[in-house]
């Protein structure tokens, strides 16, 4: 297989917390792979050799590349074990119209939270706003990304539609690997602290239309800046 697998979860996540069972170490480990590209679009992968590399028996590790499967990130092959699902641009033209409408949804509601709720929250978003901003001074572009995906991850699982919040990063996970390919080729993410904080403002202000206007916004830009670059440098599949 050619690639090495460290159980290491994302910032946040319950295997940090300490509640995990193995398959869901297993889950995080092949998820976090394949979202930062270690194994790349078209890789292919072989089940025993995914369950030696993470020390653990097939059954864990082949539980969670079906819920991987049902995510839409792999592909179960028969007798060959696993493909990394590619990504063309219209698949992130779909996930961007997903996007749109979950994060709208849920600024709405978290604008529509008791005031001290929804003032929690807007603190939240701004620490992350904050975070791109002192990332991007760095010149640290990998860091601007991750609190942008934390910023976004937190509309979600701080608006009490626990649903919602599980769609929400399923399709996150999905755009992601496109989001990181293209990351040197865009222009300086300059523009998105200040549409985080008109989506901040409006929920700390209890505005739940300014709030959906503010957000809707934010990512149709970030998809129209995403796919022509998706097409310019012919990266058809990701």
């Amino acid at each position: 297989m050619g690639k090495v697998l460290t159980l290491r979860a994302p910032a946040g996540s319950a295997m940090q917390a300490g509640a995990t069972s193995l398959v869901d170490e297993a889950y995080q480990a092949l998820k976090t792979a394949i979202r930062e590209n270690v194994f790349p679009p078209g890789h292919q992968a072989a089940e025993p050799e995914i369950a030696r590399q993470l020390g653990m028996s097939r059954t864990p590790v082949h539980e969670a590349i079906i819920r991987l499967q049902e995510e839409g990130l792999v592909q179960v092959l028969p007798r060959r074990g696993i493909l990394i699902c590619p990504i063309s641009a219209d698949d992130i033209r779909e996930i961007y119209d997903v996007l749109i409408a979950i994060e709208g949804m849920a600024t709405v509601l978290l604008a529509g939270l008791h005031a001290a709720l929804a003032g929690s929250a807007a603190e939240a978003l701004e620490r992350e706003t904050a975070g791109m901003e002192q990332a991007l001074e760095r010149g640290n572009l990998l860091g601007w990304a991750t609190a942008d995906e934390r910023f976004h991850q937190l509309l979600t699982e701080r608006c009490g539609n626990r649903r919602l919040a599980r769609i929400s990063a399923t399709v996150r996970g999905q755009s992601h690997r496109a989001r990181l390919f293209t990351l040197y080729l865009r222009p300086l993410p300059t523009a998105s602290a200040a549409e985080h904080r008109r989506i901040t403002d409006a929920i700390r202000a209890g505005k739940p239309a300014q709030a959906e206007v503010a957000a809707r916004a934010h990512r149709s830009r970030a998809r129209d800046a995403l796919l022509p670059l998706l097409i310019q440098y012919g990266m058809r599949n990701l």
